[in-house]
């Protein structure tokens, strides 16, 4: 089947995903062309490492055209943050620096706590130079970073108010939604994605709790007569307050452009003057 830009972007959602919930020796379905490595015995589609994942996206974003250079930066930075993670910032710099001529822009996401030490590299200076950004955009890139910071908050604070719940219902975590604004530069799309991976992840762990927790307690349910009904019956009632209150946290989240800003490109603001959203 041939790739579209949605059909590329759900897989680099894919890899992204597995590289956070899995960590840097991830492994995927493959996807290609049958002259990869992508395939197996006969054909049949193996398993492949996340950065063999990422360089496939590269190449099959430039059978897109101008429409998916977008998506040759997102592969392109996601091996430059794989590079990151595995204590190699030498092979980081090249990935980043493709990344940003095929339109990458996240000034605010170059500022996180594991990108920071490649600040001090001229390479690095030179590439964060050379990005370009409208003041709409970095307004919607800050609050992603920041919704990437409250999903994870919310979502130790469900896990750790669900721990003790006697009931067997599973809570869904509550996300805020995602902007719909048209972005002035493409480069806002591949922290879009970055957002969801963030969501998918922490919804999946906080699920994998819950579902621990119910199919406990239907076992007790069906074997133990002490298990305490009405206790879960309160429990079942606080947990959907909560959900509710969640929920409308969530709701109340939403990016909301602010009238006037800014749409002509410009400048990163300096290489050190964002304070990374915490």
């Amino acid at each position: 089947m041939a790739d579209t830009v949605n059909s590329l972007a759900a897989r680099v959602h894919e890899l992204l995903l597995a590289l956070v919930t899995q960590g840097v020796d991830a492994r995927v379905p493959g996807q290609g062309s049958s002259s990869s490595s992508a395939y197996g015995f006969l054909g049949a589609p193996g398993r492949v490492d996340v950065a063999s994942g990422l360089q496939d996206v590269v190449v099959r974003a430039g059978a897109l055209g101008p429409g998916g250079t977008w998506l040759a930066a997102a592969g392109h930075a996601g091996l430059g943050v794989l590079a990151v993670l595995r204590g190699r910032a030498e092979q980081a710099i090249p990935h980043l620096d493709a990344a940003v001529s095929a339109g990458y822009n996240d000034c605010v996401g170059l500022h996180a706590a594991p990108i920071r030490p490649l600040h001090g590299d001229p390479r690095f200076r030179a590439l964060y130079q050379r990005m370009r950004i409208t003041q709409a955009d970095l307004d919607e890139l800050l609050w992603l970073h920041q919704e990437m910071q409250l999903t994870a908050q919310e979502a130790q604070r469900a896990m750790v108010d669900n721990i003790g719940r006697l009931d067997t219902g599973v809570s869904l975590l509550a996300q805020a939604p995602m902007p719909t604004r048209e972005p002035d530069t493409a480069g806002v799309l591949i922290t879009r994605i970055d957002l969801a991976v963030t969501q998918s992840a922490f919804r999946q762990a906080a699920l994998q709790m819950d579902f621990q927790r119910s199919s406990g307690n239907t076992s007790l349910g069906l074997i133990d007569d002490t298990w305490d009904h009405a206790q879960a019956m309160r429990d079942a009632w606080h947990a959907e307050d909560q959900d509710s209150r969640r929920q409308r946290f969530a709701e109340g989240r939403a990016f909301v452009a602010r009238p006037g800003a800014g749409t002509v490109l410009g400048p990163c603001p300096p290489l050190g003057s964002i304070t990374y959203p915490g």
